[in-house]
């Protein structure tokens, strides 16, 4: 049996996607799983080496089984070592004694040789360096070559193993680069996240601040006016108590416009908000027509289809552009929200099921596909028709 039954490895671009962990997580091993709590799953990927054991059963030889015997074993500790080291310079230790022991074992057992093919699928998920890997890979492929033409070993032996080890290096680069490039989206998405959490706080503490800060203060000063004049004067006092309670009102009437303010600025506000957000994301937003007209009641839930659609394609979709259209016809309003992201639309979430609920709730549809990309479309009636729904809803 040569190399080129082996090329069932290209799996272990499963392996290690999640090697590398920042500070204050769970240190992991190249597998990806934690160094204190490893466990058999971790060992899968050694099945691949039963192709070792063909020459060595085909022989029948005592001497040769112990020769093998030996650089197994050695094989298996330096793969043991690779699942329960984490640091990094450990692992090249690691592959280089691997490319070491397949090198002079190459000469006595042909298929010896498929040590590099290990070499090759592992280095992608040890180092972050794209040169390092390659340079790894073609080396490991350039080694097999290099032994088997010096040693003039029989060509079947060492041809295929380097093609082997290239595409199975290759897909495991391209495989740790992708998860990598992922991990860093994901960690910009949750900072995004946390800096408009932040930005939202603060906006709602400098406008409380600026409602009601100077009108407690004149409140406390009228009341405590009041509280000395009442002996003495009492229709001062009761001038000064008419003041607060109008400026009370006042100020109730300011708190409440200012929490509208907060749970639905208005669609044509909701969008310019969206733009903002998916800006900073790095998508870009596609709205050619403007915020439509619509009753206060239809205006609210399309604001928030908007602001959690825009969230979840922030937060999941790992799209670099996304499209919202408006269109109005025979007295119903529809808004199609599409990315071209990963899509795979599954159960509803908490997010989905809260604006599917809104929707129905006006009488409208509301649907999701997840083909390609997200497509997210919803028809509400307008005007009169969305007062008629809520009413016919309201009395059943």
């Amino acid at each position: 049996m040569n190399c080129s039954n082996v090329g069932g490895m290209r799996v272990l671009d499963a392996a290690g996607a999640a090697y590398s962990s920042g500070p204050g997580h769970t240190p992991r091993n190249i597998l990806g799983k934690s160094v204190k709590h490893p466990d058999l799953g971790d060992f899968v990927w050694i099945a691949y080496s039963f192709f070792f054991f063909i020459e060595p059963i085909v022989r029948h030889n005592r001497a040769y089984w112990i020769g093998f015997a030996g650089f197994y074993v050695i094989f298996a500790a330096i793969y043991a070592g690779m699942v329960f080291t984490r640091k990094r310079w450990q692992h090249y230790a690691l592959l280089a004694a691997w490319g070491v022991l397949g090198a002079l074992y190459f000469p006595q057992h042909n298929e010896a040789s498929g040590t590099f093919i290990f070499v090759a699928a592992f280095v992608p998920f040890v180092t972050d360096s794209l040169v390092i890997s390659v340079s790894t890979i073609a080396l490991a492929s350039s080694a097999i070559v290099a032994e088997g033409l010096l040693l003039h070993i029989n060509p079947w032996s060492w041809v295929f193993c380097p093609v082997i080890s290239l595409i199975v290096g290759g897909t495991n680069l391209f495989t740790s680069q992708r998860a990598r490039a992922n991990a860093k989206l994901e960690m910009a998405h949750e900072e995004i996240e946390q800096l408009a959490k932040m930005a939202e706080r603060e906006r709602i503490a400098r406008d409380l601040h600026d409602v009601l800060g100077h009108t407690l203060s004149v409140i406390v000063l009228k009341s405590e006016l009041a509280g000395r004049l009442f002996s003495r004067d009492p229709q001062r006092a009761a001038a000064e108590i008419a003041d607060v309670e109008m400026i009370s009102r006042k100020a109730l009437g300011e708190v409440r416009e200012a929490i509208r303010g907060y749970r639905a600025e208005g669609l044509a506000a909701e969008i310019k908000r969206a733009q903002s957000t998916l800006d900073a994301a790095g998508v870009s937003l596609v709205c050619e027509q403007g915020a439509p007209e619509l009753n206060p009641a239809v205006e609210s839930v399309v604001s928030l289809v908007v602001r959690e659609a825009v969230t979840n394609i922030v937060r999941h979709a790992q799209a670099s552009q996304c499209e919202m259209t408006f269109s109005t016809q025979n007295g119903h309003t529809s808004l199609v929200i599409v990315d071209d992201g990963r899509g795979g639309a599954r159960a509803d979430g908490n997010g989905i099921r809260g604006m599917r609920e809104r929707v129905e709730a006006l009488g409208g549809l509301f649907t999701v596909e997840g083909s390609k990309g997200t497509r997210l479309t919803i028809l509400v009636p307008s005007e009169g028709h969305a007062e008629k729904s809520l009413a016919e809803k309201t009395h059943a």
